[in-house]
């Protein structure tokens, strides 16, 4: 346990990112295990509609660093390629 004033606040940081960046990580995951359920059901009309969604969560976690840049543009990347089979 942290045992200094600065150390304690230091933790209470670190707890409140974490929260944070795990509600856009999950945020983001919900969004492409969505679209992939649709894309897998043949529903390609609501997987485009959904489409704009996905790489808007995907965006926000590259923004703020819970994904890398890399990651992001393959995810949207094989999204695409999977509306267009």
């Amino acid at each position: 346990m942290p045992i200094t004033q600065s150390a304690k606040k230091a933790l209470r940081q670190s707890k409140t990112r974490r929260g944070r960046n795990l509600g856009r990580l999950n945020a983001y995951r919900e969004m492409v295990k969505q679209f992939k359920k649709l894309v897998a059901a043949k529903q390609f009309k609501e997987a485009g509609e959904k489409l704009a969604a996905l790489y808007q969560a995907v965006d926000k976690a590259t923004k703020r660093g819970v994904i890398k840049p890399n990651k992001a543009s393959r995810l949207k990347s094989a999204a695409q390629r999977a509306l267009r089979q």
